[in-house]
């Protein structure tokens, strides 16, 4: 029975989530993050490659062409060393930049914009070397150990499969012209990254499953958590029940004041009454200033009774005007008859109008 009622067999709530990922507790694939750059790497060689090695090969020509040319002074030096850096610099800075964004998008795509102080809170399991054993024999090693293996051996087949085809021979460099190997070389390269890139990013996608599953397993609640969790974003049912009950019995002191200053009570006479209040010089129409069921009826008569408040017979408007109007709501226009003859039959009681 108790591992029944602590087993976690409930979904995660929305905040659980949200909790959760305030703390930094977020599903994150390294296999999208390396397919990401992997694509950046495939864009950089593909499409970059070239373009940076035709630059920095006109550049360095010099170098091998006219070397005479060159200043070699000890004033010279420093500034053409300076000089080459700069401009190897410049070359490549478009091709790093193209990899930070590949990395960056790697892990945005995953968690979206999300800022997690208490994950670069200093924790003592970090560091404890008990638990760092753990980690390293835990399942999640395991796991990712299998991942390695399954990478390394589908990768390894597929370059395999587009290499060997490829080379004819092994002298096929040999009968060429250095530009056409190059442009040989590249290619291949190019390709065995988009064969990586394809493998790597099947395996990236069942990752991003399985870590996504993992975490909704881990964040699972029992259902006596779902439970307080209700409660906690509800309120307590005895508290709310009782708030209700506080209400509602303050509700009931303003009518029963009300029938004090009401003009008439109509009652059915027992289980019903109405109380209205009516001024000809301030008031379009009579109003409800309160209204009761058997005992807040009986109450609003003994009221009346006690208050020289008119009571009058009348069931079935007793009964309606309880059913189609509430408290301090001014009476329905299909009423106006029915109580414009009981508020004159008062007003004539009070001898305000001759009989």
């Amino acid at each position: 029975m108790s591992e029944d009622k602590d087993a976690k067999t409930e979904e995660p709530t929305a905040k659980r989530l949200g909790k959760a990922r305030e703390e930094g507790n977020i599903p994150v694939s390294q296999e999208v993050k390396s397919v990401s750059m992997l694509v950046g790497v495939l864009i950089v060689v593909g499409i970059l490659g070239p373009w940076v090695a035709r630059d920095m090969s006109q550049y360095l020509r010099v170098f091998l062409e006219r070397p005479e040319t060159i200043s070699l002074d000890n004033d010279a030096v420093g500034p053409l060393f300076v000089q080459i850096l700069w401009r190897i610099g410049v070359l490549l800075a478009f091709p790093v930049f193209v990899l930070v964004i590949a990395a960056f998008i790697g892990t945005l795509a995953q968690v979206g914009l999300v800022y997690t102080p208490k994950k670069i809170e200093p924790k003592i399991e970090n560091i404890s070397p008990i638990a760092g054993f753990r980690r390293l024999f835990s399942l999640q090693s395991l796991i990712e150990a299998g991942k390695a293996v399954i990478k390394i051996v589908l990768i390894s087949a597929m370059v395999g499969l587009l290499i060997v085809p490829t080379i004819e021979s092994p002298d096929w460099l040999m009968g060429q012209d250095v530009r056409t190997t190059l442009r040989d070389i590249h290619h291949l390269m190019v390709m065995i990254l988009f064969l990586v890139v394809l493998v790597m990013g099947a395996l990236a996608a069942a990752d991003y499953i399985y870590q996504n599953w993992s975490h909704k397993e881990k964040l699972k609640m029992t259902k006596q958590e779902v439970k307080d969790e209700h409660k906690e974003a509800e309120g307590d049912p005895k508290v709310k029940g009782k708030i209700r009950q506080l209400r509602l019995e303050r509700h009931r002191h303003r009518m029963i004041a009300a029938v004090q200053k009401a003009s008439v009570v109509i009652t059915n006479p027992t289980h019903f009454a109405v109380a209205l209040q009516y001024d000809v010089d301030s008031m379009a129409a009579p109003v409800v200033v309160a209204k009761g069921v058997d005992f807040l009826a009986k109450r609003m008569r003994q009221v009346a009774e006690a208050h020289d408040v008119p009571i009058v017979e009348n069931p079935p408007l007793a009964r309606a005007l309880h059913a189609a109007v509430e408290v301090d709501q001014e009476i329905p226009a299909e009423h106006y008859k029915a109580v414009a003859e009981v508020i004159g039959y008062v007003m004539r009681l009070k001898g305000k109008f001759a009989k």
